[in-house]
This record gives C-alpha cells, structure tokens and sequence, in this order.
C-alpha cells in the first residue's frame, strides 16, 4: 500500500521576503516601504518565520529592532537568494518582451530631461514601446523591473553606472525680479523657494559663492521640482 504523507510546509515566499527586506535594511518601517506595505504587515509576516524555525530573529527594542546572531549569519544568503530570483523574473521579462522598456527616474528628471528627449528616441525606435516610471528615490535594480534608472549619483559612481553629466547647483529667476538683486543679501528679501527633497540646496549654494557670508534665505517648500518650478 503506498504512503504519501504530507510534507512539511516552509513559511510563504511573502513572509521570507519580509525577513529579508527587513534585516537587509535595518527596520520594518524602511522595508514596508520598500515592499510597499504596511510596518504592521512585515512585522506579522517575521512572526511568522519566526514561530516556523522556533527562534527570534529579531530583537525588539524602544527605538526599533536589530538582529539576532541567527539572523546576521543566515541574512547574506536570503540576499544572495532574492537578488539571483529579482534577476531571473527580469531576464524572463527581457526573453518574452524585448521590445519593451521600462525606464525609473526623479520626477524632476522626467519632466524637464527626459519628457523632451522621448519623442525623438521614440521616432529612431518605433518598435520600442517606453514606460517611465517617477520615483523619489533608487530602485533596486537587481529587484525591480526596470532597464534604466536615471538618478543623480555621488562621486565615484558605480562602475555599472554611466555619467551623463555633473550636478550644478545654481540659483533661477525671472528677468524682473533679477533687476531686484543687486547683491548676495538682497535674496533675504525675496522668498527663496525649495525642493523639500534637497532641502539644502541653497546652502550648499551659498557656501559655494561666499563661504563667509552669513546670508539667510527662506521661502516656501514644494514637495516635487516641477511645482516648484
């Protein structure tokens, strides 16, 4: 008489990619946000794994959670093993639509960059059909299913990557209120807007140009380059 017993389950694939977000970043916030879920999600997912080998792997503390010595030594090969399975879903998405690409960028970059290049790309290309994706930040492109990312970068960058030119940082404005500006202090008059996601460009600026003055700029925050423009 044949026996088919049952066979043992591993915990889910969604719980394994919790764990490994989680360590590899250092919190459950930063990997909710990767994975787009919530905190309370990645920290049900770890339970999960955690009840099924019978140990903690993480540590629970006031001002967030670290690993445990089992999950520091087990960390690097669920990484190896996330970065091989992120490489083989995007080599089946290259082999089965080539002529797709999927391109992630600044906002600011694909409006004002990338926005006026597409349709001379598309008119040389006409059998490649481009997506572009607007991202605050790096995707993780041994993850996710993106071809290109264009992203400011610093010095030195990746070997993988190529330079398309340096980041000048330099002030704008209109022709009228230019006439205004006689002098480095006068931009204490005038309101000084900013990109909330580099907040200190204009200190950066103003080092630059007089690293001695003590001018002070304000003005409103926009949360994307392109209101703010």
């Amino acid at each position: 008489m044949p026996v088919s017993p049952l066979r043992p389950k591993g915990p889910p694939l969604n719980a394994l990619r919790a764990f490994e977000a989680a360590a590899r970043l250092g919190g459950f916030s930063l990997a909710a946000e990767e994975l787009c879920v919530t905190p309370g999600a990645i920290a049900q997912h770890i339970k999960a794994v955690e009840a099924w080998v019978g140990v903690p792997l993480f540590e629970r503390r006031s001002q967030g959670v670290a690993l445990t010595a089992v999950g520091v030594r087990v960390l690097p090969d669920f990484i190896a093993a996330f970065d091989r399975l992120g490489a083989a879903v995007h080599n089946l998405k290259t082999k089965t639509a080539p002529q797709d690409i999927s391109i992630a960028t600044l906002p600011s970059i694909a409006h004002l960059w990338l926005s006026p290049r597409l349709p001379a790309i598309r008119e040389r290309t006409p059998n490649i059909t481009i997506s572009v994706t607007a991202l605050e930040n790096t995707p993780n492109m041994s993850r996710e299913p993106y071809d290109l990312a264009l992203f400011f970068e610093k010095l030195p960058i990746n070997p993988q990557s190529i330079s398309l030119g340096p980041d000048i940082i330099f002030p704008v404005c209109t022709p009228a209120l230019a006439k205004r500006l006689q002098r480095l202090s006068d931009l204490e008059t005038v309101p000084c807007l900013r990109d909330a996601t580099w907040s200190g460009d204009w200190n950066l600026w103003l080092k630059s140009v007089a690293p001695a003055n003590q001018v002070q700029v304000n003005g409103p925050s926009y949360s994307l380059y392109a209101l703010a423009l």
